[in-house]
């Protein structure tokens, strides 16, 4: 029901989904897991898994105890443990035909804009080779003041920087409640929340598991950040085999509905931009081009002011000079008075490395 609609779908799966209290990994949910992502697959869906887990698993591996590690304990863990869920993954994944490849992320990866494009790209790239990208925090050289903290928060923050349509929380309730659930009876399962200040206020909930480090309040975090990023989000429980399919079946699950659309939310970001760092001159055909819904490429860009990096918020003015576009810039000013003028299978001969053949992205770009 949910789903039908979303191109891109992040998941995010808990530790407590994939290894249970007596420390044994669940087989048979992860094979449930990858048959719902099969089927997701086939209507040509595009799936990004945010897990947690290898902490969980390196402890079941060096048979410690996860409470009371230390920093620098729990980063020689996650490393062991890196290894275990990636296998775990992939001998499960690939009795489906399912192609999955490892993306290692730290705070600065999608804070920093240039990083995060970097990384979308990246995501982009895979999603063209049919591979799904399983995410982990890079636990291994995270400190705690450069750390996401939770995967719920990196989840959102993976969906917000892919400008995924939904996002599902898969963990060990059934979603956000009136009271909690774990000590009230009486408690209600909030089905749908179309305003989050509004339609949380009187609720405050704290859950922790014994493997995950996230309760609810990271997960209403995460809902608030993609809500600002024109994506609908999912709380609901993954210890079900199949949960996907439980979801689209039984929609016993909270759903958050974002606020804006993808589209105004990007626009509201790139526009907002308070010091553009460069401009760009085109021409005519350029502008046609672009106002018609493409790519800025190098061919036509007629002059470059100022000097920017890759990323960079920058001005797009037509061959009058007057400004009717913004957008951010695949390549750095350098490397756009070398390539404009050219041909897009010029570029890699003139720069002498490979590189994008787009300048301003279309999905990176707003009219004025």
């Amino acid at each position: 029901m949910h789903l039908k609609n979303s191109k891109i779908i992040v998941i995010k799966i808990g530790s407590s989904l994939l290894v249970d209290e007596n420390k044994k990994i669940r087989k048979k949910w992860l094979s449930s897991f990858a048959k719902d992502l099969k089927k997701l697959n086939s209507k040509k869906k595009k799936i990004i898994i945010v897990s947690s887990g290898a902490i969980a698993l390196g402890c079941k591996k060096m048979n410690y105890n996860k409470t009371n590690l230390r920093l620098d304990e729990s980063q020689a863990i996650a490393s062991v443990g890196q290894i275990e869920l990636m296998n775990l993954f992939s001998q499960t994944f690939s009795k489906f035909k399912l192609n999955i490849s490892q993306v290692l992320l730290t705070l600065e990866d999608t804070e920093e804009r240039r990083r995060s494009i970097n990384a979308k790209r990246t995501f982009e790239n895979l999603f063209r080779l049919n591979y799904i990208p399983v995410v982990n925090e890079n636990d291994t050289i995270a400190t705690s003041e450069i750390k996401y903290g939770d995967n719920d928060r990196l989840a959102s923050r993976v969906a917000q920087i892919t400008n995924a349509d939904t996002l599902i929380l898969l963990s060990d309730v059934d979603g956000l409640f009136t009271k909690n659930p774990k000590i009230f009876e009486d408690a209600k399962l909030i089905k749908r929340v179309n305003n989050l200040n509004k339609d949380i206020q009187n609720i405050n909930i704290k859950g922790m598991t014994k493997l995950g480090s996230g309760g609810m309040n990271t997960k209403i975090e995460a809902a608030k950040i993609c809500s600002l990023a024109g994506c609908d989000m999912i709380i609901a429980n993954g210890l079900y085999h199949n949960p996907i399919n439980q979801i689209e079946k039984n929609n016993n699950c909270t759903f958050f509905k974002s606020k804006i659309s993808k589209l105004h939310a990007r626009k509201k970001w790139i526009i907002s931009s308070i010091s553009p760092k460069g401009e760009l001159i085109i021409d005519e055909g350029a502008k046609r081009a672009l106002l018609s819904g493409k790519s800025l490429l190098a061919a036509g860009i007629k002059k470059v002011y100022g000097k920017f990096s890759k990323g960079a918020h920058i001005k797009i003015l037509d061959f009058k000079k007057k400004e009717f576009a913004r957008g951010l810039s695949s390549f750095s000013s350098e490397e756009i008075n070398k390539i404009m003028g050219c041909h897009s299978n010029e570029i890699q001969k003139i720069l002498g490395y490979i590189s994008k053949s787009e300048v301003v992205h279309k999905d990176d770009m707003v009219e004025i």
